[in-house]
């Protein structure tokens, strides 16, 4: 009997954690197809507990970037020995909800409430359960049946991390610290890349995790952890002090022992959230509390530099990857060159558990193209993967409008750019989608709203109008990389707004709107080699301004994901207070313009 021919093989990896799931597809040569978290399809805050990969979104997702005859394997986070732990634990029963209930609601030594860790590894078990089954589904009714699957693989998550932080940074050869909440025997994990090839350095093992340390600090402050609120402690920290007596009480929480990070145990912990509670000010639930928030960054810090030392002594070298959820915390990000020996940093674009889809699927190619050592990054001048990688806006319901909506034009490129730019300039606010979407949380100049960043209140009128968040969170610049030594001390190239760096003094009172309470901006160093039509944007204000600079904030409002569709970014410029809104080459006023 002759074999099956053999079929072109694409590589589908699924972030599948109960939080942030994802997916990334892959094609036969490596090359990355397509990435997106599934937040933005559902627009679903963080999708939690959602299938990656559900059989109707599938369906037009496969159909649009693979061949009818095809073989797609799907590759998954979380390795094969935790899964079957998951699968020996659920068919003792232990995600049974009498069993989960049995559980008490303490905080336990992880810094999190026993009851609420034991159903999210319920949660955890149950979506790596049905991981691939929408795809199969999705893959019957795109091509009846042509196309075949195999898998799934599955990967370690801390390796899943690494994987796709070290394979999308321009380096050949790393470093790779990776800092969450939790992998399989910790969290937190090291590796090393030598000519694209990755090895294990050291596992952490314990409970112990900073993630979830930034967690606890973030409800205590009085915001909401699984809403992914740990932005706030970043953006209200400047507004606070080091409280020694709350330092104090922190630091109960955690010690460190010989360049080694332990936490306390569960009663000590118990004990010392009590003692935090007892002063926490009455209006923390409203307003936050400014204190604990620097106090929790300082000890972040603390906690986050015996793991740059760790890394330093056992893997030496002049290149740093920084993945996983602690890499968000931009404010450190900032630093991490000048508390080290390391001299190039590269976070991805996407460091928390979504980019593990993409670290899954380029796993799952390399074990079948033992010679492949990333994505062909030329040594150490390449430069790091692109973060537009997800769905595009169709501008057909613009199209349709344009029938009985005389504030609607057709401009080109060139003419949209320039009506933006001359938009801005008079301070007005422009909602800005061009191409594809990014890959991770931060709008990059594809799903913004942008706005001029001199004008002292401009924060002011961007929250009051359209996004209707907290005073206190800081907005960030997008600055043309050219001219970032010429506004940032100790400028760094900084592609994915993830990090923070501080303004030189002289430039401040120019661009007081992008500028922190501290000093710092968190900024996107924007590039025409990376993002053309959004440089192209800025270059354009530059010339009527002299300010290579824009405000820019996510495309939604406080609590939405970024926009997804044409529809999404219509709605909200009729329900928002946007002046104008730039879809590719179609412009839309509230008043019509000369």
């Amino acid at each position: 009997m002759s074999s099956a021919p053999a079929l072109p093989r694409y590589y589908l990896g699924l972030a599948t954690t109960f939080h942030d799931p994802a997916l990334a597809l892959v094609g036969p040569d490596g090359a990355v197809l397509f990435a997106e978290a599934t937040e933005r399809y559902l627009q679903y805050k963080r999708a939690p507990n959602c299938e990656p990969d559900s059989a109707p979104r599938m369906a037009g997702l496969l159909a649009a970037h693979l061949p009818a005859a095809c073989e797609v394997v799907v590759a998954t986070t979380w390795g094969p020995e935790y899964g079957d732990y998951l699968k020996s634990s659920a068919a003792g029963g232990a995600f049974d909800l009498p069993a989960l209930s049995g559980h008490g609601p303490a905080l336990n030594r992880s810094l999190v409430p026993e009851r609420t860790e034991r159903v999210l590894i319920a949660e955890l078990a149950l979506a790596q359960a049905r991981a691939g089954y929408g795809t199969l589904l999705g893959l019957d009714r795109a091509f009846g049946g042509e196309a075949r699957i195999a898998g799934p693989r599955r990967y370690p998550h801390h390796l899943t991390h690494a994987a796709y932080g070290c394979w999308g940074s321009p380096f050949r050869d790393a470093t790779c610290l990776v800092v969450d909440g939790m992998g399989e025997t910790g969290a937190a994990a090291l590796y090393r890349m030598e000519d694209g090839r990755l090895r294990e350095v050291k596992r952490h093992r314990g409970r112990e995790s900073i993630g979830f340390f930034f967690g606890l600090v973030t409800d205590l402050a009085g915001f909401d952890q699984s809403k992914g609120e740990e932005w706030k402690i970043m953006g209200l920290a400047p507004y606070g002090r080091v409280d020694p007596e709350l330092m104090a009480l922190l630091r109960r929480l955690y010690r460190i022992e010989g360049g080694r990070l332990r936490f306390s145990d569960a009663a000590v912990i118990r004990d010392t959230v009590a003692a935090i509670l007892a002063r926490r000010p009455a209006d923390a639930g409203e307003v936050g509390w400014a204190d604990l928030s620097a106090c929790g960054q300082a000890a972040f810090a603390e906690m986050m530099d015996v793991l740059l030392a760790e890394a330093e002594r056992l893997a030496p070298g002049d290149n740093l990857v920084v993945t996983g959820g602690c890499a968000l915390n931009s404010s450190y990000n900032g630093r991490i060159l000048a508390r080290s020996g390391f001299t190039r940093l590269h976070v991805p674009s996407a460091p928390a558990d979504d980019g593990n889809a993409l670290g899954a699927a380029w796993l799952a190619y390399a074990e079948d193209h033992p010679d492949w050592t990333g994505p062909g990054h030329p040594g150490e001048t390449g430069r790091p993967a692109s973060p537009y990688l997800g769905a595009r806006v169709s501008t057909e319901p613009l199209a349709r409008m344009a029938a009985w909506e005389p504030r609607l034009r057709q401009l080109g490129h060139d003419g949209v750019t320039r009506a933006a730019a001359g938009i801005l300039a008079a301070g007005g606010l422009v909602g800005w989608v061009q191409g594809r979407a990014e890959f991770g949380p931060r709008a990059l100049g594809n799903r913004s709203i942008l706005a001029d960043p001199r004008p002292a209140d401009a924060k002011a009128i961007l929250n009051a109008k359209v996004k209707y968040r907290e005073a206190f969170r800081p907005f960030a610049p997008s600055i043309l990389a050219e001219a970032g030594p010429d506004w940032f001390e100790d400028y760094q190239d900084s592609p994915y707004m993830e990090r923070t760096l501080v303004w030189r003094e002289a430039v401040r009172s120019q661009v007081p709107a992008v500028v922190h309470e501290d000093g710092t901006g968190r900024l996107q160093s924007v590039t025409a080699e990376r993002n053309p039509a959004y440089a192209a944007l800025i270059a354009a204000f530059a010339e009527r301004t002299g300010v290579p600079i824009l405000l820019n904030t996510s495309f939604n409002v406080m609590g939405k994901p970024i926009l997804h569709t044409a529809e999404d970014a219509i709605l909200m410029f009729y329900t928002t207070g946007l002046d104008a809104l730039v879809v590719e080459d179609w412009l839309l006023v509230k008043e019509a313009r000369a």
